[in-house]
């Protein structure tokens, strides 16, 4: 089994986003024995913000290319590469505001393109990612997965939403949410390794 790790915390060993994707990557390993694992840490080495090069080569036939529009096109070249070899993905992603860290979000715009990770087609688009199962480790300071506070968890939506659009369907969500609150945040981390299966 292939691994990928995706990280997407700047906190380092403080991350509880790592600390829970970590749990699944070494549940996995025990599960799958011989298993491979590449982290990929996305604030230490981040992707570019989409400009104009990028978009271009993107849209533009590979035998056309410039060396200025191979350059360009390379991050997302070598992350679809590491999509596409990977049999499990793991990503990690703290909330901030509501939302995922914009080191991941650039991630998926380097993995999100038409005719390389889904196609348009007569009944719309069509991912061409298939076969892989992703874990998804979410760390929040409150609590996102119920009550009033759902309706503004934009993270599990809007993934699940992006992947299932590239043919990742099969995503699994863990939590480690509460961080903040008192009585909570003292078991938070460990409830949500304890729930992991795989």
């Amino acid at each position: 089994m292939k691994i990928l790790n995706l990280i997407s915390s700047p906190r380092g060993q403080a991350s509880y986003s790592i600390k829970l994707g970590n749990a699944i990557v070494e549940k996995l390993q025990q599960a799958n024995p011989g298993s491979t694992v590449i982290t990929r840490d996305l604030v230490a080495k981040p992707f570019p913000h989409l400009e104009e090069s990028h978009l271009t080569s993107f849209f533009t036939p590979v035998e056309q290319y410039t060396p200025e529009l191979a350059e360009a096109a390379k991050h997302s070249d070598e992350a679809i590469a590491e999509v596409m070899d990977a049999d499990v993905i793991v990503i990690g992603a703290p909330m901030y505001n509501f939302i995922i860290h914009s080191s991941l979000k650039a991630w998926i715009d380097h993995i999100v393109r038409a005719n390389k990770t889904f196609t348009y087609s007569e009944n719309g688009p069509q991912g061409l990612i298939k076969g892989k199962k992703v874990y998804v480790a979410i760390s929040s300071g409150g609590v996102y997965s119920e009550g009033d506070n759902k309706s503004i968890d934009f993270i599990e939506p809007y993934l699940r939403t992006v992947l299932g659009a590239l043919g990742m369907t099969d995503v699994t969500v863990y939590r480690a949410e509460g961080l903040k609150l008192p009585g909570v945040s003292e078991t938070a981390l460990q409830k949500a390794i304890d729930s992991i299966a795989v």
